[in-house]
């Protein structure tokens, strides 16, 4: 029985047994104490004052023992409490770094919920967490990477190190809780090896958590029905869009600046999918609907239909009950 208890004492945490400890020989030298010089001490309460403020060096000097032996204890307890008290503060401050740089490293678990997740560390990682912060949209962040040293933006978000393809690692993001997950391509890889990682993160994000959202970032074209079989929700194909721009520009330069110049202010900008039970008011066709968006400051650029947008539609476009309006605010 004395073994199993002490196996069960030797089993806590250091800073919990060395607390444990230093305790006891407070309650201990000030039951003594008192035993000792019951006119100095004439309660518990004070004999234990007097070992608290004695361990912890601050000496008020309001109790104090006058006998040989009760200043023998004081000097025992000096010897002993002392050194376990400083030993548990030093633990204490010892485990906050250590959970500090944990967190700056990237080894703590994420314990909140309804977060975004977003994998990987580039100029899109930084645009998207730039603009959740200047919209002050309070959304909880987690950002997974393992190139990253340190959180790049600790007062901000929650950093997991490690590969996004591992259990381990999106667990300790928290992927049970998320509300969405980004998957950026690997800029350090080839193309078709960073889609084939994005791809088999998101094959390790749905394995998990099926009914997460996912939107991926794909580089090349051959890989996008590979995305959409692991489940991507929604797929962002960056070179398409950076291609189209860069044709245009070879044969409307002036148009292209334009429409650049169009998505730099668009920046500051919300582009939104708005359900259409969620507009009050007379709704008829699409001209009518415009002007009354007008009026409010928000700005229609077509329905989404399913699988299907239709932007900027026949004025006399038809509504249907499942709609979704694309609107800029």
């Amino acid at each position: 029985m004395p073994n199993s208890i002490l196996s069960r004492f030797l089993r806590l945490p250091l800073s919990i047994r060395v607390l444990t400890i230093s305790l006891s020989i407070i309650i201990l030298f000030g039951f003594f104490i008192t035993f000792i010089e019951p006119e100095t001490f004439p309660t518990i309460f004070e004999g234990i004052w007097w070992a608290i403020i004695t361990t912890s060096t601050v000496g008020y000097g309001d109790y104090a023992p006058i006998t040989v032996l009760g200043r023998i204890t004081g000097m025992l307890l000096i010897l002993t409490g002392v050194g376990f008290l400083s030993t548990y503060l030093v633990t204490l401050a010892t485990a906050a770094v250590a959970k500090q740089n944990a967190y700056l490293e990237g080894k703590t678990t994420y314990k909140g919920q309804n977060h975004l997740i977003i994998i990987g560390w580039n100029e899109r990682s930084k645009l998207i967490i730039h603009s959740i912060i200047k919209d002050q949209e309070n959304i909880p962040i987690t950002l997974v990477d393992e190139s990253l040293t340190t959180n790049p933006v600790p007062e901000t978000i929650h950093f997991v190190r490690g590969n996004s393809n591992l259990d381990s690692v999106l667990l300790k993001a928290n992927i049970m809780t998320a509300s969405k997950v980004i998957i950026t391509a690997d800029q350090n890889k080839e193309e078709l090896q960073a889609d084939m990682h994005s791809i088999l993160s998101l094959l390790a994000i749905k394995g998990l958590n099926a009914k997460i959202p996912c939107i991926v970032e794909i580089l090349t074209a051959e890989q996008i029905q590979n995305a959409k079989r692991a489940g991507a929700d929604e797929i962002i194909e960056t070179n398409s869009l950076t291609s189209f721009v860069m044709h245009n520009s070879l044969t409307s330069q002036d148009t292209m600046i334009a429409f650049l110049e169009l998505l730099n202010q668009l920046k500051d900008k919300k582009l939104q999918f708005i359900p259409l039970t969620n507009i009050h008011g007379e709704l008829g066709d699409y001209l009518i609907l415009n002007n009354y968006l007008l009026a409010d400051g928000k700005l229609l650029l077509g329905v989404k239909r399913g699988g299907t947008s239709y932007l900027n539609p026949n004025p006399a476009f038809q509504f249907e009950e499942n709609d979704e309006l694309i609107i800029i605010t």
